[in-house]
């Protein structure tokens, strides 16, 4: 009995005397480029929907701030945009609102986790004939140097992250033939001729029972409809590009307060954890020497039944200190929700004026896209209110007739 309680309080010892250390490090890849000169022709045009934030799955998570998330998700959106600008290969990128394609190519993100310490991402990559070229989660792990004050450069300590996912799709694009991009730029126009349009141009695009989109046929290029709908898109990415600006401004403003809460969440996160992990090793070592005292005092011997007292007493008090622990890691969960508080404070969006338009929008930037293109569908009517419609699709050129029987 003596030997179980003496083995009991020796692992103890051992329990609350063990310490581990995590060592990180980020490398950083570098920035893929194209191997060509990409022709004109086969550009592709990327859009970067704002991320989701990923607060629906995660809504019971102490460390998961609802205003932080949304925050980030234009954010690194825009972060991931001047990545894929900065790799060159592609025709305009940029940032939008929703996931209404009107670009060659669509990225759409999750944000699955975002502390400071570690970046989780799921991103799906599809271009306009609805083919996904990426559907994969990235992770990146950053270390505290990223956020020493002598070391700190403006550089976004996940930047590992955006680069795998523009190499990535730069591998993709290079897999795929000339012929394939011309298609998805076509594509791309018939379905937003299509939107704003669909009388006139929805048979000219066939969508089969998986999503996928094909061209059947294309307009002449003298179309006069067809030429309203090229002057309406450029219209639509000049505002798309205005909005640029208020992307890129935000992002700017919001660089530096978000660093530093990165900085104090990467801390807190690690501080909550090592907090937890440090509770519950002395709670298991204060449950552990309790039991050992209480088997030393069945013993005959008034010298093992002294030991005892004294393993229950010290067990009680390892416990206590677990304990204190374990509300000391509650109080970082609110210093968190404070910060989180206040950086969304700093980053509320701004609203938008136009300066080339009459009309006023309002709301925030989703309110003003959408008022946006409810504003190009009235342009487009009233341009096309004096022009006869086109002839019967059927006397368009065909893109692959069919042989005749002979």
């Amino acid at each position: 009995m003596m030997r179980l309680a003496l083995a009991l309080m020796f692992g103890v010892t051992l329990l609350t005397g063990c310490v581990s250390e995590t060592v990180k490090s980020t490398q950083v890849p570098a920035l893929a480029a194209p191997n060509t000169l990409t022709p004109e022709a086969e550009l592709l045009d990327v859009g970067v929907v704002i991320l989701d934030p990923g607060i629906s799955t995660v809504e019971d998570e102490p460390l998961v701030y609802p205003e932080v998330r949304r925050a980030e998700a234009t954010f690194m959106a825009t972060e991931l945009t001047q990545v894929l600008t900065e790799q060159g290969g592609w025709g305009a990128v940029r940032v939008v609102p929703d996931d209404r394609q009107f670009s060659d190519l669509l990225v759409k993100g999750t944000i699955l986790r975002s502390d400071g310490e570690a970046l989780e991402l799921k991103i799906v990559v599809s271009d306009a004939r609805g083919m996904v070229w990426l559907d994969k989660r990235y992770t990146g792990v950053t270390s505290r140097y990223a956020y020493e004050q002598g070391t700190r450069v403006k550089q976004d300590p996940f930047l590992a992250v955006y680069r795998m996912i523009a190499n990535d799709m730069l591998q993709k694009f290079n897999g795929v033939p000339a012929v394939e991009r011309a298609e998805i730029r076509q594509v791309a126009e018939m379905r937003f001729a299509r939107d704003f349009a669909n009388g006139a141009f929805a048979d000219y695009l066939q969508e089969d029972e998986t999503g996928h989109i094909s061209l059947r046929r294309l307009p002449a290029e003298d179309d006069p409809m067809l030429n309203r709908i090229r002057g309406l898109r450029q219209r639509h990415y000049v505002f798309v590009d205005t909005l640029q600006g208020h992307y890129t401004g935000f992002s700017e403003e919001m660089y530096e307060p978000y660093q530093e809460w990165r900085k104090a969440s990467y801390e807190e996160t690690v501080a909550l954890r090592e907090l937890e992990s440090e509770a519950q090793r002395e709670m298991i070592a204060g449950g552990a020497a309790i039991i050992a005292g209480i088997v030393a005092q069945t013993s005959g011997s008034r010298t093992t039944r002294s030991a005892g007292a004294v393993g229950v007493i010290g067990g009680g008090a390892l416990l206590k200190s677990g304990l204190e622990k374990r509300a000391e890691s509650k109080i970082h969960s609110l210093a968190l929700e404070e910060l989180g508080q206040s950086l969304d404070a700093e980053i509320t969006p701004r609203v938008i004026e136009l300066e080339d338009r009459t009309v006023q929008l309002s709301g925030n930037v989703e309110d003003q896209y959408d008022q946006w293109r409810e504003l190009l569908a009235d342009i487009y009517a009233a341009e096309l209110a004096a022009l006869e419609p086109p002839d019967s699709p059927e006397t368009a050129p065909a893109l692959d007739p069919e042989p005749q029987d002979s």
